[in-house]
């Protein structure tokens, strides 16, 4: 069996992460594992494993002709048996079965924004699903939707899975050992940074040593402007430190104490899934599938988006209570391995494949 995982690009973020968790655990298990990225390269290409077999395409429009001939070429010359195609790249995608018939699809939406699916653009990804041998939803409103609006058979919920790549750690985060809040998100407003920040100042108000750390992608457009003024009009100067994309997220997740997520909408995040890897107790907003994770509050705190209120009590319920933190931590590290891990979701991708194979 021949797989090939079709990204946009490799710039740290949860389908990107996906995309390469796949692949590199597929490297083991089938005859060969392959990896496309159709526009822009980044971080993420440091952690594929050697033994992948990379494509670029370098695609810089919707119908880039050049760059469909060359991946139609690869397809055809190394014999790819399915495309396992990854968010927007469905389009490249049917366009390539188009030109090679006999290759499957299987479309992964990792639709961040699952709160607000009625506002969903979808036309051209309605004709696209009838080629779509199976589309994986990486939560139960995503994989309603998609029985709903799309026009592919086989819809299946496929849950995240988090790999902790150990990597020369090279951040340095600031603050005070012990002392840290992480929060791993590139900077979208989906994320919501702003509730974050009003509810980490009220923390700070109580705890004046501790300090937020925001890992991820900075966009340096109007959202990224806005949450350095809201920094400053906070005065958390001192206490909020912001870092862009980074590779050594193990590393990072090693120097800190509390993990937060404050997003508005959610589809299964990754970082999630790394925070439970790294032993940390976490305060995530109840969006997407991050209540299922934690087991409704049982393995973290739960609390409602847009609530800094809230947020603010749940981080400082840790502080002042380290052994409730460190018991929930150590627990919820339990069920991402049992639940989340490589094992428990790569056997039962493989046996779809294999059953998409067959199927004429």
């Amino acid at each position: 069996m021949r797989v090939l995982q079709l990204i946009d690009s490799l710039h740290p973020g949860g389908a990107e992460r996906v995309a390469v968790n796949i692949a590199n655990a597929l490297a083991s298990s089938i005859e060969k594992s392959y990896l496309c990225v159709t526009r822009e390269e980044g971080l993420l290409k440091e952690s594929l494993n050697p033994q992948i077999h990379y494509l670029f395409l370098d695609k810089n429009k919707t119908i880039d002709v050049k760059a469909i001939k060359v991946f139609s070429a690869f397809v055809k010359f190394q014999k790819i048996d399915i495309i396992h195609a990854h968010s927007t790249s469905f389009f490249l995608a049917t366009i390539i079965k188009v030109l090679n018939k006999n290759v499957k699809i299987v479309w992964h939406d990792h639709y961040g924004n699952s709160e607000f699916l009625r506002k969903r653009s979808y036309k051209m990804l309605k004709k696209c699903s009838r080629s779509f041998s199976i589309i994986y939803s990486v939560n139960k409103e995503l994989e309603d939707w998609a029985r709903l609006k799309l026009s592919c058979k086989t819809v299946a919920y496929l849950p995240n899975f988090a790999v902790l790549n150990k990597v020369e750690g090279k951040t340095k985060l600031k603050g005070i050992e012990n002392k840290r809040i992480i929060h791993l998100a590139n900077l979208r407003d989906q994320k919501d940074h702003f509730t974050l920040l009003r509810g980490f100042s009220e923390v700070v108000k109580l705890f004046p040593d501790w300090t937020l750390h925001c890992v991820g992608k900075d966009f340096k457009d109007a959202y990224s402007h806005s949450i350095r003024q809201e920094i400053k009009a906070l005065q958390l100067e001192n206490n909020v430190f912001i870092y862009g994309s980074k590779f050594d997220i193990s590393n990072i997740l090693s120097q800190t104490n509390i993990a937060v997520l404050s997003s508005k909408s959610e589809g299964l995040p990754i970082a999630l899934l790394e925070y439970g890897f790294s032993c940390l107790p976490v305060v995530v907003t109840n969006v997407g599938e991050c209540g299922k994770v934690i087991l409704g509050g049982k393995l973290g705190a739960l609390i409602s988006s847009n609530d800094s209120v809230l947020l603010a009590k749940a981080i400082t319920n840790y502080i002042k209570n380290p052994e409730l933190a460190k018991e929930k931590a150590v627990a919820f590290k339990a069920h991402v391995f049992s639940m989340y891990s490589s094992k428990a979701v790569i056997g039962s991708l493989i046996s779809n494949y294999n059953i998409i194979l067959e199927a004429k």
